[in-house]
């Protein structure tokens, strides 16, 4: 936006510049002719007034040395024509030949207009492509009747320096004042776009700091535009809202949470506790009550895994992962081996780190061991691969379970969500979700696929180290 703004502001003073500069030029071209004009039709005129008595006495002599000492003076050539066309007097050496023989074509239509009685016009302009002379003719009158005409061919090559000259001065002129413009629109830009540039980096950032928990940094700094400098007050107030009640809602999820946990232990204790003393018509009752609160236990204990993935806050660190993941399938493997199921470590022989949030590794994946655990039936394998892709750390849980249908798989992660053909199972449907806000908080993604010989594959994607 910088350099957007800076190129308007430079466009239009280079459109000032142009439209001061052109009329001026043009201006200096047209008083430069205008002067040689009248310097040269000065002369003509008086050639015009001494050349009556030569054309009608026929001496034309008498007026010769003049034409010549004029000629070799200003080297201006000057001809004089009776009525006829015919040379009565030249600058030239030969008296019958014009100077200008082989350049007559531009002298003829001046010639013409004085010998019927009409005056020569000036140039509007004298440009410096123009290379041709200037031509002046003027009548020879004698009683009110023309005798003939005086023409004179002028050079233009001092009047056309004086032009360059002056064009070379506005053109410097123009660059200087383009200069000068661009040497104080710079900082004005930069102190125009301050609080613009500061609320681009903070609304970029807005969502990374109010995820993570930390406080988002004031865009307002008393700089800018006074306009501008309101945009950036309603903007810290608009962050600090949102920021306060994404905490209030993690604060309330993580303290209901826990809250809950000494009421639904006690439950389970009354429940358990009422084992064998319910009657036999009541027991399948008593059972489903069981297993409600040993739901709402999951339920409770995945809100606090929640709130604890959402609290995250601080920096990302570097992790091993081959460790973490390592440390974590071990841990997991007397819940595995209960359940009949072999846990399938691949991992590269060098370490592997990447960034993530402290512990964020391990949390993942117990949510994504804890998911497939559920759905693999005993007998089978749950694989965990750990690769780099794509200077992408990548681990990968493939279970053999019964997957998703291909229309579920971009659900699967939302929060609650479950398949309606897994609701036999339990479960609070917030493990993928946890694991999707964790690798988002890491700056990477989670991804799910159905990999030939059925079950789910799920892909966890971070940026290395």
């Amino acid at each position: 936006m910088r350099v957007r703004l800076l190129g308007i502001v430079l466009a239009l003073v280079a459109l000032l510049v142009v439209g001061l500069g052109v009329p001026l030029a043009l201006s200096v071209s047209s008083r430069e002719a205008q002067r040689l004009f009248l310097d040269r039709l000065t002369d003509t005129s008086r050639y015009a007034s001494l050349a009556q008595r030569p054309l009608l006495e026929n001496q034309p002599t008498a007026l010769s040395e003049q034409l010549a000492s004029y000629r070799a003076v200003y080297g201006i050539d000057t001809v004089v024509f009776d009525t006829d066309r015919n040379v009565i007097a030249t600058s030239s050496l030969d008296n019958r030949k014009p100077p200008f023989d082989g350049h007559s074509a531009p002298v003829e239509p001046e010639l013409t207009e004085a010998l019927a009685g009409k005056h020569s016009s000036p140039k509007s302009f004298l440009l410096p492509w123009d290379t041709s002379k200037l031509v002046i003719a003027e009548p020879v009158l004698a009683d009110g009747t023309v005798r003939g005409a005086v023409v004179t061919v002028s050079p233009t090559d001092n009047a056309m320096a004086e032009v360059v000259l002056w064009w070379v001065v506005i053109l410097v002129g123009g660059m200087a004042a383009l200069s000068l413009a661009v040497l104080v629109a710079l900082p004005i830009v930069s102190w125009t776009l301050r609080p613009v540039r500061r609320l681009d980096e903070a609304t970029g950032g807005l969502v990374a700091s109010v995820m993570m928990g930390r406080p988002v940094p004031p865009v307002d700094d008393g700089h800018g535009p006074s306009e501008l400098r309101h945009l950036s007050r309603s903007f810290d107030q608009m962050a600090a809202s949102v920021s306060d009640t994404l905490a209030a809602q993690r604060a309330f999820v993580a303290d209901a949470s826990h809250q809950l946990r000494n009421p639904l232990t006690a439950l389970r204790l009354r429940l358990g506790n009422l084992e064998g003393h319910v009657d036999a018509e009541e027991a399948e009752h008593h059972a489903a009550a069981m297993a409600e609160a040993d739901r709402l236990g999951q339920i409770v204990d995945d809100l606090l895994s929640m709130a604890r993935a959402e609290g995250m806050g601080g920096e990302l660190v570097p992790v091993d992962v081959v460790a973490a993941v390592s440390t974590r399938v071990t841990d997991w493997e007397a819940v595995a081996d209960f359940g009949q199921v072999r846990l399938v470590l691949t991992t590269p022989s060098e370490p592997v780190t990447a960034l993530a949030p402290p512990g964020g590794v391990e949390l993942m994946l117990d949510a994504l061991l804890d998911n497939a655990l559920k759905f693999t039936a005993s007998g089978t394998d749950i694989t965990i691969e750990v690769s780099i892709v794509d200077k992408r750390v990548r681990v990968a849980v493939r279970d053999h379970g019964p997957g998703l249908q291909p229309e579920e798989l971009d659900r699967a992660t939302d929060r609650f969500w479950r398949s309606t053909a897994h609701q036999n199972i339990t479960g609070s449907g917030l493990g993928l979700s946890i694991v999707r806000r964790l690798a988002e908080r890491s700056g990477g993604g989670v991804g799910l696929d159905l990999p030939e010989g059925g079950g789910l594959r799920v892909t966890i994607d971070l940026p290395q180290s």
